[in-house]
């Protein structure tokens, strides 16, 4: 890049870091960011009426590679902008269909421009003298933030289409994240709505017992980590029932005359029958 635009853009994109981290920036943001981005423009544009290009190549680089980085983001942040200020502010299934509308409105954008979308993802180049320099001016017949840079001296026919492509591309980025944010809302909102049905121990407490002592003496639990209290107290949470003294119940069980394990002998016949019956439909 030419010195004499690189300190300029250098010090644009690191002013530019202060804005972008932000997955949602709000309207001051995006005012920074038009702000900051018209000032690099002027100060490249002052530049180039003082002293101009040495060469035609010169001359491409500048309005292909230089001037869009600025100009592609004044149509980034004041998309940002006007989609932030014309957001629904109730309802996130009004803000989700403002955001799709958007996302066709984009799509259409891309379509009707898609001979020159493909230009430059190819990287081609043999239309460059047409579309990069000043002697091929074409002036469009739309009015946009960016139109401000239509000065012969600082304009070609498509470097601002360029920018406008490169801007939509940001801006879809941010449409995403947008998107993905109020859909997990959406989802938090239909969880909290959902009522709850309660679980309820049915079979006694000395089966639960049972359970919960075979979980702790396997380590299924946490890797074993987690002690007789910590699993008892998950299920009464999670049954809503309370286990009084487990270890007297637990003594109870290994007392017992006939098996130790009445209801885990019985979860696991009751578990072969429901294979074999599921096997033989």
């Amino acid at each position: 890049m030419d010195n004499r635009f690189k300190h300029i853009i250098d010090g644009y994109f690191e002013k530019l870091e202060e804005i972008l981290p932000s997955k949602r920036i709000d309207l001051k943001k995006s005012n920074e960011g038009i702000h900051l981005s018209n000032n690099a423009l002027y100060l490249l544009k002052l530049i180039v009426e003082k002293k101009g290009f040495k060469s035609i190549e010169e001359e491409i680089y500048f309005f292909k590679k230089v001037k869009s980085e600025p100009l592609s983001y004044l149509v980034y942040f004041s998309e940002v902008r006007s989609c932030e200020l014309l957001m629904p502010k109730i309802g996130l299934g009004n803000q989700l269909n403002f955001l799709e509308k958007k996302i066709k409105r984009i799509n259409k954008f891309f379509n009707r421009n898609w001979d020159f979308v493909h230009y430059m993802e190819q990287e081609l180049t043999y239309l460059d003298v047409q579309y990069f320099t000043r002697s091929n001016q074409v002036f469009p017949l739309y009015s946009l933030p960016e139109a401000c840079y239509l000065d012969p001296k600082f304009f070609t026919s498509h470097d601002m289409l360029l920018a406008r492509i490169k801007g939509m591309n940001k801006f879809i980025l941010y449409l995403q994240e947008l998107i993905k944010l109020f859909k997990l809302q959406k989802h938090k909102a239909l969880q909290i709505d959902k009522p709850k049905r309660a679980l309820v121990w049915s079979a006694s407490k000395a089966a639960l017992t049972e359970l919960i002592y075979a979980l702790y003496s396997s380590s299924a639990v946490n890797n074993g980590k987690e002690d007789i209290k910590g699993i008892a107290s998950a299920f009464e949470d999670l049954f809503n029932i309370r286990l009084d003294n487990i270890y007297k119940t637990y003594a109870e069980i290994k007392s017992r005359k006939d098996s130790k394990t009445r209801f885990l002998e019985e979860l696991i016949i009751r578990f072969n029958n429901k294979i074999h019956e599921d096997d033989s439909l």
